[in-house]
């Protein structure tokens, strides 16, 4: 397959998930993960329709949200405390908040910068992998009620990685929880109103739209095939 019919086969099968679990299908988004990827790579993806971008490290992005400022662009691997300042101007959205520190440093700096809202996902690590980053359910539980103190920081909603496995099966187990503990957050503080689930990848997507995915992570399968 070719970019083009690789685009149109996982935009199917996001369609066919969704579908599947009664959902709209327009209410997916397809995050098209661009992490290694050229620069004409990515401007051929937005040729065939694709808009919405994932990167993992700031440095490989800056050149490529500059020349593509119409795009929009997603922050989903880890961030460092040390590159918050360089992050916030590049991306819509950060998926991998993952400690309090982070938060603070990225509210510090956004007062810095003069922006009022930093929109992100609060990185959990369900599956207690040593190697994952992220908060613990018992530590999110904890830190839901003082989330108001960080003023200029937004949380949307939940993000997770599940173990890498050739069955997308094993994923499911965390996928839901995950969800479960999306609706837990909002009847313990509704004025959060968490919407965003980001979770599953190439292997997995569609098991994770199955399970509540707003927001799906697809790479390897847009850019290097393997359908």
């Amino acid at each position: 397959m070719d970019l083009s019919e690789r685009i149109q086969s996982i935009q199917s099968k996001v369609k066919g998930a969704a579908l599947r679990s009664k959902r709209n299908p327009s209410d997916i988004h397809l995050i098209a993960v661009s992490k290694t990827q050229p620069l004409d790579c990515i401007q051929k993806a937005v040729s065939e329709g694709l808009s919405l971008f994932g990167e993992n490290r700031i440095e490989e992005a800056e050149d490529k949200v500059k020349n593509l400022p119409d795009c929009q662009w997603h922050l989903i691997g880890h961030l460092q405390s040390r590159k918050v300042k360089k992050a916030l101007p590049l991306f819509e959205l950060i998926h991998s908040v993952d400690s309090e520190k982070l938060i603070e440093k990225i509210n510090q700096e956004a007062q810095n910068q003069g922006i009022e809202k930093v929109a992100v996902l609060l990185q959990l690590n369900i599956s207690g992998e040593e190697s994952k980053y992220g908060f613990s359910e018992e530590a999110l539980g904890q830190l839901l009620s003082r989330l108001a103190q960080w003023k200029h920081v937004e949380v949307k909603g939940l993000m997770t990685l599940a173990p890498l496995s050739e069955d997308p099966e094993a994923s499911r187990p965390l996928f839901r929880r995950l969800k479960e503990i999306l609706v837990e957050a909002n009847q313990k503080e509704p004025e959060l109103k968490l919407s965003i689930l980001s979770m599953g990848m190439s292997q997995d997507f569609e098991v994770a739209i199955e399970e509540g995915a707003t927001h799906v992570r697809v790479g390897t399968r847009l850019f290097k095939g393997d359908n």
